[in-house]
């Protein structure tokens, strides 16, 4: 198991300002107040995902180099740029002195180390691993890190050529449409049914109501729409929606598959129980209609059921994922096929990003060249008229 004492000087005296009171919780003498407000404000620390991986990476090359856990963790703290998480592992390195477990230290900054992590800890304390446990950890992070930024990369481009053209459209109707209007109303005449409109939503756009209106509205929507999903109807409703939706359905689908295979996978080889392991996926799924199969799953499986049929129960998990677990339970290598779905889906999602890409950038941009398009051509017609007009006098 992992060496927890043998800390630096610095580390050494903070140890022996902390004494245990109650349940093992160590509490520092002297400021006591300013402790507690403190720790309280720590509590609410919320870390990027990148800071973390980087100290996961750190911490276990610092122990397969054989130094001390505790004193590995004043080295870390020293050379971190977020000073709020530097002291954060500062307390942890004080905590381990004052002799509690490297896990249950973390466990007092719930914001800042996912059950996961913690869950994944207890296991290489455990089984006396620790350094290879944060040694995967860091790359199930580094993993899930990278399925991030593919969904965030195949979504942002077409979200932000649709803002540029809303931004075109309303600068059209707002600057450039009054003026012909003056014209057109200086001349006479009856207008379009389609220029007769775009002046209609143009003296829309322009009128106070809409310019106090249209913001309040967008934050009032967005209020009610968050309100909504923190429910639990409404976030199984929005969610089950998500999946449906073509090409990014897909994409959310198997991102989710990608996450729960890899994790379990790694749970499972590191020694968890199933049933623990699947407790912790739950937490780590941003969608709740993954989440609901995978609860049901936990059901079934405490009741003695294998686990490839308690996840077939919800028909949400897809019939290649139960097959292949279902392999893996008859061979008895279930952790070496959650781990070969996980490769699998992360292809499958880097194909699918790839298609939904290609198939978004001529979509966006016919989206674009139509609403421009319907501007610039309603302004023209009556221009088209009074040439014809012209023409015919003659």
């Amino acid at each position: 198991m992992a060496s927890y004492g043998a800390a630096s000087e610095s580390t050494k005296k903070g140890a022996a300002s902390i004494r245990t009171v109650g349940n093992n919780s160590p509490v520092l003498l002297g400021d006591i107040g300013t402790f507690f407000r403190n720790t309280s404000s720590l509590k609410n620390l919320k870390v990027p995902q990148k800071d973390l991986l980087i100290f996961f990476r750190q911490l276990a090359v610092v122990l397969q180099s054989g130094v001390a856990l505790a004193q590995g963790l004043d080295l870390l703290a020293e050379n971190i740029a977020n000073k709020r998480f530097a002291e954060c592992i500062r307390r942890i390195s004080a905590r381990l002195n004052a002799g509690e477990e490297l896990s249950l230290s973390l466990k007092q900054y719930p914001r800042v180390f996912a059950p996961i992590a913690i869950g994944l800890i207890e296991a290489g304390e455990a089984g006396g691993n620790l350094d290879q446990v944060l040694d995967r950890l860091a790359l199930l992070m580094e993993e899930q890190a990278k399925v991030k930024s593919q969904i965030i990369g195949a979504l942002i481009y077409p979200v932000l050529v649709l803002v540029l053209s809303l931004s075109v459209s309303l600068g059209l109707l707002i600057f450039i449409v009054p003026r012909f209007k003056s014209m057109f109303d200086s001349i006479g005449g009856e207008l379009p049914a389609l220029t007769s409109f775009m002046m209609m939503l143009s003296n829309l756009v322009t009128t106070p109501i809409f310019l106090v209106g249209a913001p309040i509205g967008l934050v009032a929507g967005t209020y009610v729409f968050r309100g909504y999903y923190a429910t639990k109807v409404g976030r199984l409703s929005v969610d089950k929606t998500i999946l449906k939706v073509p090409l990014f359905g897909d994409l959310i689908l198997r991102s989710e598959m990608s996450s729960l295979c890899d994790t379990l996978s790694t749970l499972v080889s590191s020694g968890i129980p199933i049933v623990e392991g699947l407790e912790r996926c739950v937490t780590a799924s941003s969608n709740q209609l993954i989440r609901n199969a995978v609860k049901r799953g936990i059901v079934l499986v405490e009741q003695g059921q294998e686990l490839s049929y308690s996840l077939d129960q919800s028909r949400v998990i897809p019939r290649l994922a139960i097959s292949m677990i279902k392999i893996g339970e008859e061979t008895g290598r279930l952790s070496f096929m959650l781990e070969k779905l996980s490769v699998f889906y992360k292809r499958e999602l880097e194909a699918t990003v790839s298609a939904l890409t290609k198939a978004m950038e001529p979509t966006v941009i016919f989206v674009v060249a139509t609403i421009v398009g319907t501007i610039v051509i309603s302004l023209y017609l009556p221009m088209f008229g009074m040439i014809q007009q012209m023409g015919g006098s003659r």
